[in-house]
């Protein structure tokens, strides 16, 4: 079961720093402080407990496991937040018995993983990632509020994979085995594609982590919390510029004053004149947030691209490419013609929805494994990973090869193409945490604000069930720049 806890605690050490913990998912921090800092070279271990659900790591078939990234943001007095700056060397964080932690090399952030084989809940305690906060220009006796973030990916292992089933779906890929991470090797992208000029494209050989689930409403509204109102007012669809205090469409990534297609994102009626607005999920529109059934863990919709590319710059990932896609989903099983992202060519609609904005949300036929077709008792996007069961297998659960995910079905994910030549300029530079002014990624050679170079992939709760298989491409390289109904967002990073 998916859960998702949304608390602060705060906690002063020594009068010096802040601290409080953001819940994602069924992932769970806990117990944030801080401890042992080291005013002489300008550091300070940030310690906390973690633990999540349907964990595993396997060193059989598909030898991979899941993990979890762990970021943190700051913001010093009453200034803006910003991002924590971390210790680049695996041995100066302190793993927990059972645990592995990497660093990536930039210093955004860091994988926390299990160290043996198992599978099963994980909770580990008394993590301690060391912050660097002299790099970050955090002087030893600033007052300082914490965030730790945690987002569930999945591990991608290097390795050959099919692009293209060999079956009929709209304008898939020839049939090629992607075999090299070089664009200058043979092999190394779809015998129908003309190869980037860039021999950095990730073209889905190479090692990644990719998010277990799409962006949740939750992981949303707890990214707009961290942005200043202009950026806020960008990365929402209804007028919240400054000056605004009287909000009647609520509801904000759809600019209703109801909630629209179980997007349950909302803000008070009264907000500040020019200061940030508090957001919360509100699902069942109580006018409280935070509540059991308010639709936390409901996968993100109405997001455009530049909404989905935000929230991998501010979390420091990136978008995937559609031959990331593909590798994710089909892994390096061999190719099964039309067939959906669990490796078979049947497929299950769910007709109902139980337990609507809970934590147990799910479908109400037995045996549904994905959401798709536009039936009339599904109107929007699900709770993610709500197919999975303690029982079910991959095809119940609606699961890549590698565990991923509501790969098909649900919301589209929003890929980089290689179909044109704004997509074929990415070279899959990762996000650093930082948003410019207006609210939007800066992050260098990624597709802009308009789009151009991005397309869908794997199908949605709208679409018939022929645009859920893994190859179909109808809209890989259609080019939208506004908000849908039934368009998500799902980030990426290569592995450290």
């Amino acid at each position: 079961m998916v859960t998702t806890i949304k608390r602060y605690v705060f906690l002063v050490l020594s009068a010096l720093f802040i601290s409080s913990a953001a819940f994602a998912n069924n992932v769970t921090v806990s117990n944030v402080t801080m401890t042992g800092q080291d005013a002489t070279n300008d550091f300070v271990f940030v310690k906390f407990d973690t633990s999540w659900e349907n964990s595993w790591r396997t060193s059989s078939a598909p030898n991979n496991w899941d993990a979890v990234w762990v970021f943190v943001k700051y913001k010093v007095g009453s200034g803006d937040w910003q991002h924590a700056t971390l210790s680049a060397t695996a041995g100066q964080h302190t793993a927990p018995s059972g645990s592995t932690i990497t660093p990536s090399s930039d210093g955004k952030g860091a994988f926390i993983y299990r160290s043996a084989d198992g599978s099963g809940t994980v909770s580990l305690s008394d993590a301690r990632f060391r912050w660097n906060y002299g790099t970050d220009g955090v002087a030893d006796d600033a007052q300082v509020t914490l965030d730790v973030f945690a987002t569930e990916m999945v591990y991608v292992p290097t390795g050959s994979f099919s692009a293209g089933s060999g079956g009929t779906e709209a304008s898939a890929f020839t049939l090629t085995t992607i075999n090299t991470g070089s664009a200058t090797v043979a092999g190394g992208f779809p015998t129908d594609q003309t190869a980037p000029d860039n021999n950095s494209w990730p073209n889905g050989y190479t090692a990644f982590y990719c998010m277990k689930y799409d962006i949740t409403q939750e992981q949303y509204a707890d990214f707009l919390n961290t942005l200043g109102r202009t950026q806020q007012d960008t990365r929402t669809e209804t007028n919240l510029a400054s000056g605004q205090t009287t909000i009647t469409n609520r509801y904000v990534m759809s600019n209703n004053s109801a909630i629209q297609k179980r997007n349950g994102i909302r803000c008070d009626a009264t907000i500040p004149a020019t200061g940030t607005i508090t957001f919360y999920c509100d699902f069942n529109g109580n006018g409280t947030g935070g509540e059991s059934d308010d639709g936390q863990n409901i996968a993100g919709n109405y997001l455009n691209w530049a909404d989905g590319a935000a929230y991998a710059d501010w979390a420091a990932m990136r978008p995937m490419t559609e031959l990331e896609f593909e590798k994710a989903c089909r892994g390096t099983a061999s190719e099964v013609a039309n067939e959906y992202v669990w490796g078979s060519t049947s497929i299950t609609q769910a007709t109902g929805i139980s337990n609507g904005g809970a934590g147990s949300e799910t479908a109400s036929n037995s045996g549904a494994n994905c959401a798709y077709g536009n039936h009339g008792s599904v109107q929007g996007s699900m709770r993610v990973g709500c197919f999975a069961t303690a029982s079910s297998g991959r095809a119940g659960a609606g699961a890549t090869y590698y565990g991923i995910m509501d790969m098909s079905g649900g919301v589209y994910e929003r890929c980089v193409t290689i179909g044109n030549a704004d997509g074929k300029s990415f070279t899959g530079s990762h996000g650093n945490g930082v948003l410019n002014s207006t609210g939007d990624a800066d992050a260098s050679n990624w597709p802009g604000t308009s789009a151009s170079g991005t397309g869908f992939r794997g199908g949605t709760w709208f679409n018939g069930a022929t645009f859920e298989r893994v190859s179909d491409r109808s809209d890989a390289s259609n080019t939208q720049s506004g908000r849908g109904s039934n368009w998500g967002g799902r980030c990426v990073r290569l592995a450290p």
